[in-house]
């Protein structure tokens, strides 16, 4: 086009009738025209390959922060389920995907209806939510559950576990196993094989230790009047 403009430029020197003039003159113009519109087009495709070599632009991750780890909650059962409550402000309005729950299998065995089961555990996750992650596992629940047919809700401000008991219609007075233990521990025994006295003093020794100043001062009191006593020959106590 450049090389035609320059010929074109040329001949409209040279030419000399008015008819000759005015086409060489349209087709200058045309010419022109052309050239303008290439390279506006030569521009444009070199600012859009400018464009697509920039580097793409870093997108900061989301922190999380650190991680809290779920100790209080609060859990009830019906016929069919064990429900566990936890409260979380704010969760109901992260995306579901970062509310996580995983029921699994742990080797641990239980003797139930006359046969061995694997206990089972659950642990939760949320992510994402004020800037932290939450997180809570728990482990061998009292009784077997249904893995398959236990679920979660979302709801204002609470993650509603829900697990599925293997036998219905079954009460569970603790929610772990290892609950039962430390709560079945602190139960005073009481032997009948052994000497009633001796059952006697126990209960009073863990009277003792559970109780305040006021309490353990009036079972020295009466220790040392029972002592008293005995030693002037009254055996009452």
């Amino acid at each position: 086009l450049q090389k035609d403009l320059e010929e074109v430029k040329v001949l409209l020197e040279k030419a000399t009738r008015k008819r000759v003039r005015d086409a060489l003159t349209a087709e200058k113009s045309k010419i022109e025209t052309e050239i303008k519109n290439k390279m506006q087009q030569k521009s444009q495709r070199k600012a859009e390959l400018l464009e697509n070599e920039k580097p793409a632009a870093v997108v900061a991750p989301i922190t999380t922060g650190y991680t809290v780890k779920i100790s209080n909650y609060g859990w009830d059962q019906s016929d069919k389920f064990v429900k566990i409550y936890i409260t979380l402000t704010g969760v109901h309005q992260v995306p579901a995907e970062n509310v996580q729950v995983h029921f699994t299998e742990r080797l641990s065995f239980i003797i139930w209806d006359g046969q061995v089961h694997i206990l089972k555990s659950f642990d939760l996750l949320v992510k994402n939510l004020n800037g932290k992650s939450y997180s809570m596992i728990v482990n061998n629940l009292l009784k077997p559950i249904s893995v398959e047919g236990s679920s979660k809700k979302i709801k204002t401000d609470t993650v509603l576990i829900l697990c599925r008991k293997r036998a219905e219609n079954t009460r569970w007075d603790y929610l772990t196993q290892v609950e039962k233990e430390c709560k079945e521990k602190e139960k005073p025994s009481y032997d009948t094989e052994t000497d009633p006295s001796e059952g006697l003093m126990n209960v009073l020794k863990k009277i003792y230790e559970d109780g305040d100043d006021d309490m353990k001062r009036t079972i020295n009191k009466a220790w040392v009047e029972s002592r008293e006593k005995q030693a002037k020959g009254d055996t009452e106590f």
